[in-house]
């Protein structure tokens, strides 16, 4: 977790929404292992490269933490934004943020997200997937998002990694944009059926 990051408080940690209608608004976090929000440098490219509004779109914060991406999507107009977390710890602050910011487009649900993943019945415009580095989660998603058809036609997914992937990982998968910052690597990912 980057000390940005990081409030004075030293049991709870801050973020700062940096774009659209809740911009400037703050959403707390708890200290938790593997927990670290992506920095505000990354998610403001990440909503460049996603065209600032998401106006009308559904999106997937399918490892939410600490909810900065998922708050961020909600705040630049998404239709609606499903944030997954397993850990009640960080589902209880999830919702308390919802409910300070009165984010109506966001549904917080605690629950493993591979799980919910595999009975989701409608495809999305856009899914973040920034798991914990340690784990083989990221390319498992990637694995559901496919089989499931989780993804619209012009859909795009979201990805936040310590290393990127090698070429057999993403395997049906087209980088649209790549880049770094610090330790983490990030980019956008269409499947390769779609591009032309």
């Amino acid at each position: 977790m980057s000390n940005s990051a990081r409030s004075q408080n030293k049991g709870s940690h801050k973020v700062r929404i940096i774009g659209g209608s809740l911009r400037r608004r703050l959403i707390s976090f708890p200290e938790s292992e593997g927990l670290r929000p992506s920095p505000d440098r990354v998610r403001e490219t990440l909503f460049n490269w996603l065209g600032q509004e998401l106006t009308g779109q559904l999106c997937l914060d399918a490892f939410a933490g600490s909810g900065a991406l998922g708050f961020e999507a909600a705040s630049r107009g998404a239709k609606a934004v499903f944030m997954l977390e397993a850990s009640r710890t960080a589902v209880m602050a999830l919702k308390e943020n919802q409910k300070q910011l009165a984010a109506q487009t966001v549904q917080v649900v605690q629950t493993d997200a591979l799980a919910w993943m595999r009975q989701a019945k409608v495809p999305f415009d856009v899914i973040f997937l920034d798991p914990p580095f340690a784990s083989d989660l990221l390319f498992k998603a990637l694995t559901l998002i496919q089989q499931q058809g989780l993804l619209t036609a012009t859909g795009c997914v979201y990805i936040e990694t310590g290393l990127w992937p090698e070429a057999e990982q993403l395997s049906g998968w087209n980088v649209v944009k790549q880049a770094k910052a610090g330790h983490v690597h990030y980019g956008l990912l269409r499947l390769a059926a779609v591009e032309s």
